[in-house]
């Protein structure tokens, strides 16, 4: 028996990366898999790729920084397939760099597809999650763990739908809704390897993961509603040791970053 047989599971920045293995993955145990990206030619490209093992896949273009969009997008989903089983917030945005780089909008706009967007498709996805004893996985990452100097804004997002993450699956514990969160540090994908230069050296200086590693950890997260999975291992607890005793973290910011840009200087000459 298939994992996911019959499920109905939507994923945000669904088109490529993350996104695109978890629908892999998803589709691979039997769900119906609707991708949600803002352009509907790389949607339609990740859509063709599923569809040629067999995979039942529903596209919808959208932004889903516009709350208008996100109420499209589920009742599009509700309309055509039934019901919906699950909700994976993938979808994010990253202007690299300090906070005074970036412009106040641009700031904002992290700040709404990150952060905002999983709270109101998570809000508007409920009552139909709750119909189906269904689940929502909210990907965040290890600078959710830790501040992440370099990329403050982006690292506060994180922060932000972690906690809604572990509060919201204590609220709603008993309505058969499994919340929860996959942290993971630095993956092997557009979202880092497209940008190296811009990634801070803290970032660099841990294990890279591979998208399948963390859609693997999502899927998990979907059947069995642990609160949380950070990946890789030692990258979760070197960030909780440095969110508990910052003074220490601070001593040993210096040696990780030298380590950061090592690896940096030797996949940008493998380019």
């Amino acid at each position: 028996m298939k994992r996911f047989a019959g499920k109905n599971v939507l994923i945000t920045g669904g088109s490529a990366g993350i996104g695109l293995e978890s629908a892999r993955q998803f589709a691979y145990e039997g769900a119906r898999v609707v991708l949600v990206a803002r352009r509907s030619g790389p949607l339609e490209e990740a859509a063709l790729e599923l569809r040629s093992f067999g995979a039942d896949v529903l596209t919808i273009a959208a932004d889903v920084a516009v709350q208008s969009e996100c109420d499209a997008v589920i009742a599009k989903t509700v309309k055509q397939l039934g019901g919906l089983d699950g909700l994976v917030n993938n979808a994010a945005l990253h202007h690299r760099g300090p906070f005074n780089s970036n412009s106040a909008a641009e700031l904002a706009h992290m700040v709404q597809v990150n952060l905002s967007a999983p709270i109101y498709l998570s809000r508007i996805a409920f009552p139909h999650l709750v119909a189906t004893r269904g689940f929502i996985v909210n990907v965040s990452s290890i600078a959710g763990c830790v501040p992440t100097p370099g990329s403050a804004v982006y690292s506060a997002t994180k922060f932000g739908l972690r906690a809604l993450s572990l509060a919201v699956a204590e609220e709603v514990k008993d309505s058969g809704v499994r919340v929860t969160v996959v942290s993971p540090g630095p993956v092997d994908t557009g979202f880092i390897m497209d940008h190296l230069d811009g990634v801070t050296d803290l970032t660099m200086s841990q294990p890279i993961s591979t998208a399948s590693q963390v859609a693997t950890a999502i899927l998990a997260c979907a059947e069995d509603g642990q609160f949380e999975r950070k990946l890789p291992m030692q990258s979760g607890l070197l960030a909780t040791f440095a969110y508990l005793v910052p003074s220490v973290a601070r001593l040993i910011r210096p040696a990780l970053e030298r380590k950061g840009r090592r690896i940096r200087q030797k996949l940008l000459k493998n380019q």
